[in-house]
């Protein structure tokens, strides 16, 4: 098992009655056709005190959820490269409001969309350059092309501004190809969900001089013990990789969207994303989330300072993302949530209408995995599941309703 549970939930003012309710959630999650399967952690003062499993990781096949079972990640990724160019940050190599063209040039030229079509669109230079803040916090102005909801959206897809895909090109250029696009808007403006943590990778791999995916491989996978989590799967792991789903819009019913033994993921992609390329097991990212509450440290290895750490993790942004953002996708709420350097934080849970704390940081991905870390209650959630898009049910909220349900100190 890549998890054990290391402790009893009363030994750290958890109920063991009440997180027994998130077995029945489970069961009913699978059981009534909406996951294939799903899997849940959850932590608190350092111990593993809850981890179960429902369903299947491949129905097809017939192989179950468990704890070895590797998943797609996607945007879950996004921590990890926050983390690899803070370390890099410690090191002295920039300052946070440095602008990205010192690095990368092909940014020097950064402009932003005003008006017009795909075909003929208008634009004014950019007042300023993209920052690494801005791109930690999504805030650089710019897009991604699965959005469309502008025309800087389209003219990503036009351009084929694709990451973490096999095709002929690499992180450097396809980086380049993507500064050639118009912002969605001025650096700094406005809260924008993008491609802005793939270009953390390119930077990364740039200041370092090492690829990006063997950067984050030995600086951070492999010292925190995340011993499944890479950028693809090897043949032995395969039968342990499950099959990502989507709901049938005709029928309501799953319908398979990639099949484990015929994925890209089998194959280390020319263009390394950092903003969704990692697959893992969950209790790799518990692990993660461990390193994150210990505040930059794991098991005696220290990648993170304390306060690198702190900073990381509070509100980087001029309000919540309500006041900050365009009502397009993302992984979390928009009121009553801040962004800090890689991650959500909520600012107010009430007006989130989330269950939780103050100061508390999460994510998720596409295929509905989510992580919270909570500094308040030293807590972490982990759920793992493979069902496309992350929109398509509350499940998020609902485990939250039981994880935070079980608090009894």
């Amino acid at each position: 098992m890549s998890i054990a549970v290391t402790g009893t939930p009363e030994s750290v003012g958890l109920s063991s009655e009440r997180l027994a309710r998130i077995d029945g959630w489970l069961a009913k999650q699978v059981d009534s056709g909406k996951l294939p399967g799903v899997s849940v952690a959850v932590a608190r003062a350092g111990q593993v005190v809850y981890f179960n499993a429902a369903g299947h990781s491949d129905i097809a096949r017939g192989t179950k959820m468990d704890a070895d079972t590797i998943v797609r990640i996607y945007s879950m990724t996004k921590p990890l490269t926050s983390v690899a160019i803070m370390m890099l940050y410690e090191e002295g190599h920039f300052q946070l409001d440095d602008p990205i063209s010192n690095v990368l040039p092909a940014f020097k030229q950064s402009h932003v969309y005003t008006g017009g079509s795909r075909l003929k669109y208008m634009s004014v230079p950019a007042e300023r350059g993209i920052t690494y803040r801005d791109l930690l916090t999504h805030t650089s102005g710019l897009s991604y092309g699965f959005m469309e909801a502008t025309v800087v959206d389209t003219l990503y897809r036009q351009n084929k501004i694709e990451f973490n895909t096999p095709m002929d090109s690499n992180l450097l250029d396809m980086t380049n190809k993507l500064a050639t696009m118009p912002l969605l808007a001025q650096p700094g403006a406005a809260w924008n969900y993008s491609n802005a943590t793939d270009v953390l990778g390119c930077l990364v791999q740039e200041i370092s001089g090492v690829p990006f995916d063997q950067f984050l491989r030995e600086r951070v996978i492999k010292p925190l013990g995340m011993v499944d989590t890479d950028f693809m799967v090897p043949a032995d792991k395969v039968a342990r990789f499950a099959s990502n789903y989507y709901r049938n819009p005709q029928d309501g019913k799953l319908a398979l969207l990639d099949d484990a033994a015929a994925s890209h993921y089998l194959k280390l992609p020319n263009v390394i994303s950092g903003g969704g390329g990692l697959v893992g097991t969950i209790g790799d990212y518990m692990k993660f989330c461990q390193f994150m509450l210990n505040k930059g440290t794991l098991n005696g290895t220290r990648l993170l300072g304390r306060k690198t750490v702190e900073l990381m993790t509070a509100n980087h942004l001029n309000g919540d993302m309500a006041a900050m953002g365009m009502p397009r996708f993302s992984e979390s709420s928009y009121e009553g949530v801040g962004f800090g350097l890689g991650f959500s934080v909520t600012l107010d849970p009430a007006r989130a209408q989330l269950i939780g704390s103050a100061g508390e940081y999460a994510w998720g991905g596409a295929a509905s995995t989510a992580f919270w870390c909570d500094p308040k209650e030293d807590m972490a959630v982990v759920m793992f599941t493979q069902l496309m898009p992350s929109s398509t049910y509350p499940i998020r909220r609902e485990l939250r309703v039981l994880t935070y349900g079980a608090v009894i100190d």
